[in-house]
């Protein structure tokens, strides 16, 4: 019984961290919708990674700003608030450092790549050298 009662716990506590990161202006989102909501014109597509990391492979008409570098917040500065940002790194821990720090920056809709770059390769979708 109690192990039931913790599963239980668990699940829950895991359901409200997937809703806190919605309500917290981030949608994070898999690569299929990902790769639907990076069809629209306005969309501006950063990937955070290190410019060696971007050389190796990015997603097409990505820019390159790396969340570790210290002109992160100089470079983000000049992109526009009122449009839609897309972000995503390797794996998704940066990407969510990245993500939080534009939302800090006023950004209003702001999506990150779920499992970053690797999620993308692992769902056969394009990638440019």
């Amino acid at each position: 019984m109690k192990f039931r009662i913790a599963i239980l716990a668990l699940l829950a506590f895991s359901l409200t961290s997937c809703l806190k990161t919605k309500t917290d202006g981030v949608e994070v989102l898999n690569a299929v919708k990902f790769e639907q909501k990076m069809q629209a014109a306005d969309v501006q597509l950063v990937d955070v990674r290190t410019p060696e990391e971007f050389a190796e492979g990015h997603l097409p008409n990505a820019i390159n700003i790396n969340v570790t570098g210290d002109s992160f917040d100089a470079e983000t500065a000049k992109l526009d608030k009122e449009k839609p940002v897309m972000v995503y790194c390797k794996m998704g821990g940066r990407s969510a450092k990245a993500a939080s720090n534009l939302k800090e920056q006023g950004f209003k809709n702001i999506s990150d790549l779920d499992g970053g770059i690797t999620s993308w390769n692992d769902a056969g979708k394009l990638i440019e050298q």
